[in-house]
């Protein structure tokens, strides 16, 4: 292994036991074991930290992280060493054991800053069908015509002292924002493959308050419109369409 890890990987914990399993297997199948583990947790109470702390490897623990998840991911990229960091909460996991090989790769092949691929949802025990991935732009991206699913993106640690990092004041749509501010630098090279298996279930944020989502969403698109200013008009229709039907499914 280098002095200096090809990855920083962060995972977010607090109280994740019956999840955080399927998180560090899919670390310890990896076919590149080039990588550093990064956990930044909040106070875990059950067996979170003993397993992290059976757990074999390159790995460092920040405890104690508090002041909501902004501010935790943002921890875990100031400690990493890594070349490219990329953030797998502990709901998450890989989708096979060569997914760090693969992002490393398209690095090398693209000379990308960061790196985007695609994700599969978890639901109920299912996996849902991967949506296919639009070929992206930053006028797509501003106007919602294309994603960047969080758990997929790989970003050259040196590309956030020039953007920045998570806005600690937003709740919901601090990605948003932050790939915004990647973009207008630099484009992500795509992989179009599942890296990721999110995990959705009721406790998250965006799923339990979908409404204050999308105003926030707003609000941080609105923010940046000025770089696009007709996908910014195509991202309100958009947005006046799914807030009706998200009022209307609201129980009286």
């Amino acid at each position: 292994m280098h002095p200096t890890p090809e990855f920083s990987i962060v995972t977010c914990t607090w109280n994740s036991a019956a999840t955080l399993g399927d998180t560090l297997d899919s670390l310890r199948r990896q076919t590149c074991q080039d990588f550093e583990h990064i956990f930044v947790d909040g106070g875990s109470q059950d067996a979170t930290l003993a397993m992290i702390d059976a757990c074999p490897g390159d790995k460092r623990v920040l405890h104690g992280v508090g002041g909501g998840i902004s501010r935790a991911m943002n921890a875990g990229i100031e400690a990493a060493r890594g070349a490219i960091v990329a953030h797998l909460h502990a709901d998450d996991y890989y989708a096979a054991p060569d997914v760090l090989a693969q992002v490393a790769r398209r690095f090398d092949e693209s000379g990308a800053a960061w790196v985007v691929g695609n994700i599969q949802v978890l639901r109920d025990g299912q996996l849902a069908p991967p949506h296919a991935m639009r070929p992206f732009s930053y006028r797509a991206y501003a106007a919602g015509h294309a994603t960047i699913p969080h758990p997929a993106v790989f970003v050259r640690r040196e590309l956030f002292a020039r953007v920045g990092t998570f806005d600690t004041s937003l709740r919901y749509a601090m990605d948003i924002d932050l790939w915004l501010r990647l973009a207008a630098v630099a484009p992500p090279a795509m992989l179009d493959r599942t890296l990721t298996v999110f995990r959705e279930h009721p406790g998250s944020v965006s799923s339990a308050n979908k409404v204050e989502a999308r105003q926030e969403e707003f609000a941080v698109r609105r923010r940046h419109a000025r770089r696009a200013p007709l996908a910014f008009a195509v991202y309100c229709l958009r947005y006046l369409k799914h807030m009706r039907a998200l009022r209307a499914a609201r129980p009286a």
